[in-house]
């Protein structure tokens, strides 16, 4: 039997490489749901290739280019975020991959959890925004979550074998981005275009600068509390610029386990469709002689708050990782359009922190809330 896949976010980094790999295996997986946000041409190109069951755009405003694009096709189209909270329950859906970017990926995530799908999960944002409410509905619903994170897909593989064995610590791997070692000085005058060339992955625009800020690694440590069940203080963070080692388990006998390979997110992306089994795949292989020195150091904190920031947020609980989250988001879209500097954004986190209603209990509403009011503070902060 085929697995049959839904890929929210088809058109974006992990949504394209995700259509790559299960092209690799046409006798183990078959697209059954494809949806966009605004990338209207790119998801009609898709459709074509992949033929998909259900497509949906985010954007209403691009039905009718979509529908006109696959009129010749028996695909059934649909728009609006709320069509896409809706297919992923769909009984001709095997297993969910979330390859949305940020605070939409949340709602979608929740109905195919309660719908008993499993869940690929390249959407860290909704672990960082209601990790206690994913997990405990997951549990309920005895719905494995697999990380598609490299990172977490690296401990995930760790622990293979391990899971009764209790954790000491794990170490999160990180490149330091396009500006590692670099001053405050130096990056108050960073661009977008600076910011934009990451040196190992190919990634998204809204990830590839959460990765210069490492805001990308600070949402990581809050997505690893609550997917291997951590406190903070078990959560490492270390600079490794080559990207080999993707991360590290450390079990309470001292022994540690890596795993490592060349950066490709098709490794994770295809085991996390194919979890427990691994399937061949034709990616390049890892050659010990290319790279002779593997090196490690110390994330610099002061000069990139922003991993500081993620981990006062995980500490402090409640709503506030939902908080950073949304201030971020708004810090990054403002960056990338030139409102606001590269170290400013972190400045805007930070008051953003400051000014927004702090819940320690809250409600899935209470998130909703959150989100919105976080976002309204960051946009009135940027603007003046």
């Amino acid at each position: 039997m085929k697995k049959r896949v839904a890929v929210l976010g088809s058109t974006g980094s992990i949504g394209t490489q995700t259509l790559d790999v299960i092209s690799k295996h046409p006798d183990k997986f078959e697209v059954e749901v494809l949806t966009a946000n605004n990338s209207v041409d790119l998801l009609i190109e898709q459709c074509r290739k992949y033929q998909p069951n259900v497509v949906v755009i985010a954007n209403k405003d691009k039905y009718q280019t979509l529908r006109d694009g696959l009129e010749d096709l028996p695909i059934k189209v649909y728009a609006g975020s709320e069509a896409i909270a809706q297919v992923v329950e769909m009984g001709t859906v095997d297993v969910v991959l979330t390859a949305m970017v940020g605070f939409a990926g949340l709602l979608p995530t929740i109905n195919a959890i309660k719908a008993g799908k499993p869940i690929a999960l390249a959407n860290k944002e909704t672990l960082v925004v209601a990790g206690d409410i994913i997990t405990s509905i997951a549990a309920e619903n005895k719905v494995p979550i697999l990380p598609v994170d490299s990172e977490h897909s690296a401990i995930f593989q760790c622990l293979a074998g391990e899971f009764q064995n209790p954790i000491e610590k794990i170490y999160l791997t990180a490149s330091g981005g396009p500006f590692r070692g670099k001053s405050k000085d130096f990056l108050a005058g960073v661009t977008p275009e600076q910011a934009l060339n990451h040196p190992n992955w190919d990634m998204g625009n809204k990830i590839t600068i959460d990765s210069a800020t490492l805001m990308n690694k600070g949402l990581e440590v809050i997505e690893a509390k609550w997917l291997f069940g951590l406190e903070a203080d078990q959560i490492d963070v270390i600079v490794h610029p080559q990207s080999i080692i993707h991360s590290i388990v450390q079990f309470t006998d001292s022994s540690m386990k890596a795993q490592m390979g060349l950066p490709d997110m098709r490794l994770p992306i295809q085991y996390a469709l194919t979890y427990p089994e691994r399937f061949e795949a034709d990616f390049p292989r890892f050659n010990f002689l290319e790279y002779p020195n593997l090196t490690f150091e110390q994330p610099d904190m002061d000069s990139f708050k922003n991993l500081s920031i993620a981990y006062k947020a995980l500490k402090q609980g409640g709503n506030m990782p939902c908080i950073i989250n949304a201030a971020n988001e708004i810090v990054v879209e403002a960056f990338l359009n030139n409102k606001v500097g590269f170290v400013q954004m972190s400045d805007v986190i930070e008051e953003t922190m400051v000014k927004a209603s702090f819940v320690q209990k809250p409600s899935f509403d209470d998130y909703m809330a959150s989100d919105n009011e976080a976002r309204m503070i960051a946009l009135s902060i940027i603007n003046g």
